[in-house]
């Protein structure tokens, strides 16, 4: 029988209620997983990656990353699991083209401010145009370890789950990235001090 997770997290971990729909943060996390924004469908349910199809929840479980089985509505269990998850901005949109500058703009000053006040170990962005909104324009794309480092975490990017994800179009094709990260996430030791590859905001 599966375990249903609530809407709120496991006492002693660190949640921020969005616009609707709530982090699953907790300090020193093994992995900050980092989206774009909410879907509709997410805010509504609380619960992230929430839209019908969406195989987020089973590439993580299949990558080893979360015990199997797994859906959204387990996600409040990641913090008791080591792992964090949130957005860019915080509101909910049908497409990601709704979002303004100014919202990119305050979300990455925000989620600065989140990842040195966690502490993760890497930040996982999900697509590489989460990855690009936060960095810049000319970060290099593709999935895989990034050179930035976020504070002390190291950074790699998984990709967008989403079916329509023309580069990564089936579930094997995603998954092979997501255990690249589960691989990942257990080498090269934390640095003492920030990178200079580090983005200031």
């Amino acid at each position: 029988m599966r375990v249903r997770g609530s809407s709120r997290a496991r006492p002693g971990t660190l949640e921020r209620r969005g616009r609707g729909l709530a982090d699953r943060l907790c300090p020193r996390p093994r992995i900050l997983f980092v989206g774009i924004n909410p879907s509709l469908r997410s805010a509504e349910l609380g619960h992230h990656f929430a839209g019908p199809g969406n195989p987020f929840w089973r590439l993580l479980a299949a990558a080893g990353l979360v015990p199997g089985p797994f859906g959204f509505a387990d996600d409040a269990r990641l913090p008791g699991l080591g792992l964090a998850l949130t957005n860019i901005v915080s509101r909910a949109t049908r497409s990601a083209e709704e979002i303004t500058a100014g919202e990119y703009e305050q979300g990455r000053r925000v989620l600065a401010r989140k990842i040195r006040r966690i502490d993760p170990e890497v930040v996982a962005f999900v697509g590489v145009t989460a990855y690009r909104r936060f960095t810049g324009s000319g970060a290099a794309g593709g999935s895989g370890p990034k050179p930035e480092r976020l504070g002390r975490a190291r950074v790699f990017v998984v990709p967008n789950p989403s079916g329509r994800n023309a580069a990564y179009p089936g579930f094997r094709d995603k998954l092979s990235w997501y255990r690249r990260l589960a691989r990942y996430r257990g080498t090269t030791p934390r640095r003492s001090r920030p990178s200079p590859h580090t983005p200031a905001y």
